[in-house]
């Protein structure tokens, strides 16, 4: 094969694709260029003038490198891999690094399996992590742990690229044991170890990199920023539909922008469709927050590739890999072309490749188990006076806040009528425990019946929010008849809604067409309730169970106070 390449790179043979008269963003040195892309076999042969057996003429678009998703979750997509693809590759994505860890936290290994093998169906390289904290803490219920000796066995699987986001940082930091473990396991086995450290500094920053960790895509802060890559980490700049940190930009300069990531981390159908996926980043970087677009170009493919190690990616030029975007211009980055592996594989934002076939294993479905049909008293929230802690959460964010209010009981219940509080409920769905946690919420806005997901970060049991006992029940049982999903019901109409997600509870089967349109009609329907539009309806309450970003989280087993790393007590 290299001899092909180097006839085609000289001319002497026509080269299998050439992409004419292409303006096109050299990466290495931050430029525009022009000339004729060739390409062969899986290949760029040269830059200059070609002719190829088929031509692209160019004259009028940009050539850029395929993007490359540097963290991302693709069960918060609610889409299979297959139907994941079906709407990233038309937008120029190519690769992505996939941390599993949600359907691994539901189905054990055999989710993050049913992962690697769905994805081989399209065009598009999934390098999978090896989820590292199943359950994120040892404080909740999940339908899975994977334990040290479980990571040491499982790393050495070719299958896997690495170690995923390590977000038990407390884990690092005081040496668990079982924690050193993993790390040594993916040291041993040659692996990458993406971290999550959230707000961590200093001494005990220094001792999380010392795990060998070098990723993160949880800063807030210029300072925070500043600090990780003065310590050798990469940064993500992260554009999901409920975290968005875009505007991180503005910490980016000419001496250390080589060290910032782009990645969507959680992002939903409905935005993928509506919006897009790293070129919806890209437009925003450059439109929004002024980013050069070479350079915004070069976060989200050399950037990415050499953070990861994969060799000959992120770039144009001889013998990399032909992974290819034509876009219309560097400021709306409409795909024209998608080409992977030198073969186009999407025109004008619609796949060439069939994405509705679907591997579907038994052991992904039917994940929800509740240990008996629950009823309205088991969501009655007593209290022992009339002051209260109540979560809220930051717009656009997934950390919480702890608010102390003056509540009301009548007949050992709070009342919410006239207040703007609602009732917070995990339900344990993985091990039939009977678990129920409780918690007051403020701010969302939500009036008139309830809503739920089987999507609750990370250990993903049912997470409910309702101003209605009953309806908060009536929620909880439908979410178990229908295997998983999201659910509102309307206590005005009498009507319940639904939108089924049967793999794992967390993902549709369906095409992402439909999929995408129920689940904006749902999203809309809850806005329509009083949902305040600065959160994302469902998804912003999907991480309110999340224990390892501050403040306040609950759990099935409990109210969590993340910052103490321990339980607290709902009266104040």
């Amino acid at each position: 094969m290299l001899e092909k390449y180097i006839k085609a790179a000289r001319g002497e043979v026509k080269a299998e694709l050439v992409l004419k008269n292409a303006s096109y963003a050299d990466v290495f040195t931050g430029v525009c260029r022009h000339g004729d892309i060739a390409v062969t076999g899986d290949k760029i042969v040269g830059v200059g003038e070609y002719c190829g057996e088929r031509e692209i003429d160019c004259e009028n678009f940009t050539v850029l490198p395929g993007y490359i998703d540097g963290h991302v979750h693709i069960e918060s997509s609610q889409l299979s891999p297959e139907g994941f693809a079906s709407l990233i590759v038309p937008r120029g994505t190519t690769a992505i690094i996939a941390d599993p860890h949600e359907i691994t936290n539901v189905c054990g290994e055999e989710g993050y399996k049913y992962i690697s093998v769905a994805a081989k169906s399209v065009p598009l390289d999934v390098f999978l992590q090896l989820p590292s904290c199943v359950p994120a803490t040892p404080f909740e219920t999940s339908g899975a742990i994977l334990t040290g000796g479980d990571i040491e066995r499982d790393i050495k699987d070719s299958a896997i690229f690495g170690l995923g986001e390590f977000m038990n940082y407390p884990g690092v930091i005081n040496c668990d044991p079982d924690v050193i473990k993993k790390l040594e396991a993916a040291h041993a086995a040659g692996k990458i170890i993406d971290g999550h450290a959230p707000a961590v500094h200093g001494k005990d920053l220094n001792a999380y990199l010392c795990g060998g960790i070098s990723t993160d895509h949880e800063c807030v802060t210029g300072a925070e920023i500043e600090e990780k890559i003065s310590k050798g980490m990469y940064v993500h700049i992260r554009h999901g539909s409920s975290t968005q940190n875009l505007c991180n930009a503005r910490y980016m300069t000419d001496k250390n922008f080589r060290r910032f990531l782009l990645c969507t981390d959680d992002r939903h159908a409905a935005d993928l469709k509506e919006k897009g996926h790293i070129d919806d980043a890209l437009r925003r970087l450059v439109t929004d927050f002024g980013v050069e677009p070479v350079r915004a170009v070069t976060c989200a493919t050399l950037n990415a590739a050499e953070c990861y190690g994969l060799k000959f990616r992120g770039g144009i030029a001889p013998f990399w890999l032909a992974d290819l975007v034509v876009v219309d211009n560097l400021k709306d980055f409409n795909a024209k072309y998608v080409i992977k592996n030198g073969k186009i594989v999407a025109k004008n934002g619609k796949p060439l490749f069939d994405a509705t076939k679907r591997y579907l294993p038994g052991s992904v479905l039917n994940t929800v188990r509740l240990k008996r049909e629950l009823v309205p008293e088991d969501f009655v929230l007593k209290l022992n006076g009339t002051k209260a802690k109540a979560m809220t959460i930051e717009p656009g964010g997934v950390v919480t806040g702890c608010e102390i209010v003056e509540v009301k009981s009548e007949k050992g219940d709070v009342v919410l009528k006239g207040t703007d509080l609602l009732k917070l409920a995990v339900v344990e769905r993985h091990k039939l425990t009977g678990n129920i946690g409780r918690a007051l919420f403020k701010g969302y806005g939500f009036k008139g019946g309830a809503l739920g997901i089987t999507i609750a970060h990370d250990s993903h049991n049912i997470i409910l929010m309702g101003d209605d006992n009953a309806a908060m029940a009536k929620a909880a049982n439908t979410l178990k008849e229908i295997g998983g999903g999201m659910v509102i019901v309307e206590n005005a109409t009498g009507k319940t809604h639904t939108l089924t997600l049967d793999i794992g509870g967390l993902m549709s089967s369906r095409d992402a067409e439909s999929l995408q349109r129920d689940s904006r009609a749902l999203i809309e329907l809850a806005y329509s309730m009083g949902v305040r539009r600065e959160y994302e309806a469902f998804m912003s309450l999907a991480f309110l169970s999340l224990a390892v970003i501050p403040k306040l989280k609950l759990l099935d087993t409990g109210l969590f106070d993340v910052e103490k790393f321990a339980f607290t007590d709902i009266n104040a």
